[in-house]
């Protein structure tokens, strides 16, 4: 599945786009209970992956449907894990959107 995952994240960062954890799991053919469970295990994986790496998270690609355009409390959570300073939840997400952008872009 990551493998998956990971086009279809490059694919929205070309697009400057995002999506929503459902739609995410359904392009990916994930279904049943705990599917955004297993999403999130899989979109956390990456996390660790960009932070050893020194790339943007693509994960900030993923969205909530109800979170007014921002990922889930566990990305932020994660990210912190990692080392990230998240205490300006939406500008790390946005510093992190525009990465990808621009790292698609490049």
């Amino acid at each position: 599945m990551i493998d998956e995952l990971e086009a279809r994240l490059a694919k929205l960062a070309a697009q400057h786009d995002v999506i929503t954890y459902g739609k995410l799991a359904a392009d990916l053919g994930l279904d049943g209970p705990g599917r955004i469970a297993r999403l999130t295990t899989a979109l956390e994986t990456l996390m660790a992956q960009d932070t050893a790496a020194g790339r943007p998270l693509r994960a900030a690609l993923v969205v909530g449907r109800t979170t007014g355009g921002l990922p889930a409390r566990g990305f932020f959570d994660k990210a912190q894990a990692l080392g990230h300073d998240v205490s300006d939840p939406a500008g790390f997400h946005c510093a992190q959107l525009s990465a990808c952008f621009g790292l698609a872009a490049g």
